[in-house]
């Protein structure tokens, strides 16, 4: 079967772009690379995420919030087509406050994010102590603790699932997928694409590059500079526990499964994927300061990944002014935009163009002359 369109990159976004593209009746290719990829989508938190983002980027937020607004459609959908339970809850989400200072600077920080929205009211409130903790009444919480912040739009799923669930969903719409399928080069040949792998060759009209941290390499053959970098975040896991913490925090959740996901550090270390005592060490002294009875549960795994971050964090969505039929969709916050990559972007893409909502997101932001 000659593909309409192949996608590079098995990730969280890439499927979520094949899986649209699929239920648009596409013949859709995605390729997915080996195990030994950088993946992102293998060491991410689950954090279904609005408080908190875009703040200077008025369209990141807009952007973030249309996901999160077609989250619940997109889970039910996929659920009912793959048969996985993404495990997705909507119950709102936690962002803790160490001492006054850090609950009134909080507090600015969202303020500051709804004056740029500019519409209806708050999406989040501010908690004192006394309200956290009749929020969540099992926790007794470290004397450092002066609040949190509660957004209402916030949720967790599990990530692996939904990596899952959008790879069988691929195939039941009719879409199919390559495993161990590394690119090697692109060429533009006429109005196509041909795609070398090893010991073998894909022609396509259209092809969307969402390779993650192997994007870069792969959109400069077909005229687009993508600048993104490695950010390393390590996690922590412990012991399955009575359920106790009911909303998700960032840096704090416990999964369905019971076990409690502690995270996660930035550091960067280039392509480096290995764990650091340094970082397990910090992790764990920041937990317990936020529920001290933490310390006498047991630790059962540490691991890395590597986000894919640009230069101001946000996502870059592009298509190539030299060869119209190729597009990029790189970003950080893969679960969070999934119902966007599978819906919007997909849109889009199927038209044959990204529309002018789309600019704020293109490259040329970074195009800026330096101070000499």
């Amino acid at each position: 079967m000659r593909p309409d369109i192949v996608v590079i990159g098995g990730g969280t976004v890439g499927a979520a772009v094949a899986y649209g593209l699929a239920k648009q009746r596409e013949k859709v290719l995605l390729l997915d690379g080996d195990d030994g990829d950088l993946r992102a989508a293998r060491a991410n938190f689950g954090l279904v995420w609005l408080q908190g983002k875009g703040l200077g980027m008025p369209a990141y937020q807009a952007l973030t919030r249309d996901s999160i607004v077609r989250w619940g459609g997109f889970r039910d959908t996929l659920q009912n087509e793959s048969g996985v339970d993404l495990c997705y809850r909507q119950d709102g989400g936690l962002a803790f406050c160490f001492g006054e200072e850090a609950f009134e600077k909080r507090r600015l920080e969202l303020m500051r994010l709804h004056n740029q929205f500019g519409e209806g009211e708050p999406d989040w409130e501010m908690l004192d102590r006394s309200s956290l903790e009749r929020l969540v009444p099992k926790v007794e919480f470290g004397r450092a603790i002066s609040g949190a912040s509660l957004g209402h739009y916030d949720g967790h799923c599990n990530p692996l699932r939904l990596l899952a669930a959008l790879h069988g969903a691929v195939l039941r719409h009719g879409g199919s997928i390559r495993h161990k399928a590394r690119v090697d080069r692109i060429e533009p040949a006429g109005s196509d694409f041909r795609l070398s792998l090893e010991g073998e060759t894909f022609v396509a009209p259209r092809i969307v590059i969402a390779a993650g941290l192997g994007s870069p390499a792969l959109a400069r053959q077909v005229g687009l500079e993508v600048p993104v970098r490695p950010e390393r975040g390590q996690v922590l896991v412990t012991e399955r526990l009575a359920p106790f913490l009911p909303l998700p925090a960032s840096g704090l959740r416990q999964t369905e499964e019971g076990t409690v996901m502690i995270g996660a550090t930035k550091d960067h270390s280039g392509f480096d994927v290995s764990t650091t005592t340094q970082a397990a060490a910090w992790l764990s002294r920041k937990t317990v300061d936020i529920v001290p009875a933490l310390a006498n549960v047991r630790l059962v795994r540490q691991w890395a990944g590597l986000r894919i971050m640009t230069p101001d964090g946000y996502p870059i969505y592009a298509q190539s002014e030299s060869h119209p039929g190729a597009f990029v969709a790189l970003c950080h916050s893969g679960v969070t935009l999934a119902a966007f990559h599978a819906e919007a972007l997909v849109a889009a893409v199927a038209a044959g163009s990204l529309p002018d909502a789309f600019s704020p997101f293109h490259q040329s932001r970074f195009d800026v002359p330096q101070a000499a």
